[in-house]
């Protein structure tokens, strides 16, 4: 199973049953907004909907409660960020809206166990041993991940907006 395999079974719903609207919406505004500084507040009021309702909703919809879902998002994306060589860890750490490298460390190590340093030396060294030509497959890996990731989230928002109108159709 490639990484953004994996990365994109901890996005997925826990849930058989179809999303609510404004916890698509929410999902949607996180996702869009990432980098920023997000808090329940800010996205309950761009989705409409009380705090209360939406921690308690979001939680029944994607098995995890609001902060451990914007942890893994950007946990996720950091992953992908670190296949590129060019950029700084740190760098990679604002950039997926964690507020210290500090954070970012504590929050990566969490979720893979190593820290984003370690994490980005096994993948270059798996794909070393896989290809034989670290820097461009390096390279190559980056450019397909962050197309595969650009793919498969604009898929999940079409397949959830594609539910959401037939969630609103059913109820008229």
């Amino acid at each position: 199973m490639m990484p953004s395999d994996r990365l994109l079974n901890l996005s997925l719903s826990n849930s058989d049953r179809a999303e609510p609207a404004k916890i698509w919406k929410a999902r949607s505004y996180i996702q869009d907004h990432l980098e920023e500084e997000l808090s329940l507040r800010i996205v309950a009021k761009f989705a409409q909907i009380s705090p209360n309702h939406l921690s308690e909703t979001f939680k029944e919809f994607t098995g995890v409660n609001f902060v451990q879902y914007i942890a893994r998002r950007r946990f996720a994306k950091a992953c992908l960020l670190l296949l590129d060589p060019d950029l700084k860890v740190s760098e990679i750490a604002f950039e997926v809206g964690f507020q210290s490298l500090s954070q970012f460390n504590r929050v990566f190590k969490k979720f893979s166990g190593r820290s984003p340093t370690e994490y980005r030396a096994r993948e270059f060294h798996r794909v070393d041993r896989a290809t034989n030509t670290p820097n461009r497959a390096a390279k190559t890996l980056t450019v397909e991940m962050r197309s595969r990731s650009a793919i498969i989230s604009n898929t999940l928002r079409h397949q959830k907006a594609i539910n959401g109108h037939a969630m609103a159709s059913k109820q008229s």
